[in-house]
């Protein structure tokens, strides 16, 4: 296992127009080597991809309650019908000018 702070060379090969942004970050002073954006750039998809392991978790999750409610049968078939006539049942009452 690698010490915490240990450093390790790498060699990245990106496209002409990546090359020409680290090059202008690089010229407008925004970060002091192309290393250092690398890292970030590394941090922030490290960090969108936890997200969206904790977002699937989440939506796995649901999947599971939808399908315990399946199989205990509390979900009835679909009807756009039924939905649309109890929106508008409920908007009657409803005064749009108030």
């Amino acid at each position: 296992m690698p010490e915490k702070n240990a450093i390790e060379r790498m060699t990245v090969t990106v496209t002409p127009e990546m090359a020409a942004a680290i090059q202008t970050a690089l010229a407008e002073g925004a970060y002091a080597s192309g290393s250092e954006i690398v890292r970030e750039a590394l941090r922030d998809w490290q960090h969108k991809r936890r997200l969206r392991e904790t977002e699937l978790a989440a939506l796995r999750a649901d999947i599971a309650v939808a399908d315990q409610d399946i199989a205990a049968g509390r979900v009835g078939a679909f009807d756009a019908g039924k939905i649309i006539r109890k929106g508008r049942k409920k908007s009657q009452g409803r005064s749009t000018l108030e």
